[in-house]
């Protein structure tokens, strides 16, 4: 099979689809890779390194044009979409449930779309647990920056001090990225809150942390509560293809600190919050009623060497699968692979993002 690995041009995007270690994986397989021009140099890899384990260094057009399946990062973006071939597959973190352009080309153009984030093996997301980890570690730390009053925030050092009390950070979420940020948060001493939908969550919180950290069932009434006093608030809900739900309203928002920070992990998937929208790394943060938001879609972007490293340890099994059987095959025959298929032969397949699309075509029905 004939792989593309392309450049990845969303702002700030430093990560790359795939390591020369992978390619030569693929090469010693057989395979052909194309890789783009100076596609892995913001992770540290440079041509000369992909060159010397046998890839084909091109341009963007002949990496879209040649292969037979994509490996990037990130999803498509506009300027991307006319070199996208038809017929061809890509394996990506999709994000397509609030992307309703994205989704349409890839109907269009019966591209099969894989998306690593919804890929699941045993309940669980092994493709978006290393960028979880790495992204909820993030969050309190890029919460505690924002915190500092000449950025906007409450001015509360998120340690505390003898007699002072830290900052209070909450966490919507108790999955991986919870977790994960959870851990940074009480080893930063801040009185954390973790707000989640399933008790079993919150229980093996309470164990691992021993009740250094506080856990309450998500509720309306407990977002609001939570968030009134908070100095962080951290989203970090996912339901697998579907648009995350909107957990802290804009009345919600008025209640809160000014200074507060929220960081929302899960804006890929469209936010928790109904003030959230998507930022870059050139300009994270925006203010709504004295409440900064720091909403960039790829937070592990900024940690591109790890990042990348991490990703193709755990993508790159099934891209070896999708290789040596075929796409075709693939999904014919691997179960897997299967839960990963978003569309396919111009039609939604994926049961959470077609439920997505259901659900956003009624609400602009109805708004009509």
């Amino acid at each position: 099979m004939i792989i593309g690995v392309p450049k990845e041009i969303k702002t700030h995007e430093y990560r790359v689809g795939m390591t020369p270690s992978g390619v030569a994986e693929l090469k010693n397989d057989g395979h052909t890779v194309i890789v783009e021009a100076g596609a892995g140099e913001g992770s540290g890899f440079i041509d000369s390194e992909y060159l010397d384990v046998n890839a084909d260094i091109v341009d963007k057009e002949t990496v879209f044009e040649k292969a037979e399946l994509i490996v990037k990062v990130k999803e498509p973006l506009p300027s991307e979409y006319p070199f996208m071939k038809e017929g061809s597959a890509i394996f990506t973190y999709l994000h397509l449930a609030p992307n309703r352009e994205l989704t349409h080309l890839l109907l269009d153009k019966k591209i099969t779309g894989l998306g690593y984030e919804t890929l699941q093996k045993n309940g669980m997301l092994p493709l978006l647990v290393p960028m979880s980890e790495i992204a909820g570690r993030m969050a309190p730390l890029v919460g505690a920056y924002y915190l500092q009053r000449p950025h906007g925030g409450t001015g509360v050092l998120p340690t505390g001090i003898a007699g002072i009390r830290p900052a209070k950070a909450v966490i919507l979420g108790a999955g991986v990225v919870g977790l994960n940020a959870a851990r940074v948060c009480a080893g930063l001493e801040m009185e954390t809150t973790v707000i989640n939908r399933g008790i079993e969550r919150l229980e093996r919180l309470d164990e691992l942390f021993m009740g250094k950290i506080k856990t309450l069932p998500l509720t309306s009434q407990n977002v609001k509560q939570e968030i009134h006093d908070a100095d962080i608030v951290i989203g970090a809900v996912l339901v697998p293809g579907e648009r995350t739900p909107v957990l802290i309203t804009r009345v919600m928002l008025e209640t809160m600190k000014k200074g507060a920070v929220i960081v929302d992990v899960s804006i890929d998937q469209g936010g928790c919050a109904e003030t959230s929208r998507p930022t870059t790394h050139s300009d994270p943060v925006y203010e709504i009623a004295g409440v900064l938001h720091f909403m960039v879609a790829n937070m592990p972007g900024a940690y591109p060497r790890t990042s990348t490293l991490a990703l193709t340890n755990v993508t790159l099994p099934y891209i070896k699968v999708l290789a040596e059987k075929g796409i075709e095959a693939a999904i014919r025959e691997d179960d897997l692979m299967r839960t990963a298929l978003n569309t396919y032969r111009g039609e939604i397949v994926h049961e959470g993002l077609a439920q997505a699309f259901k659900t956003q075509n009624s609400t602009s029905t109805a708004n009509k």
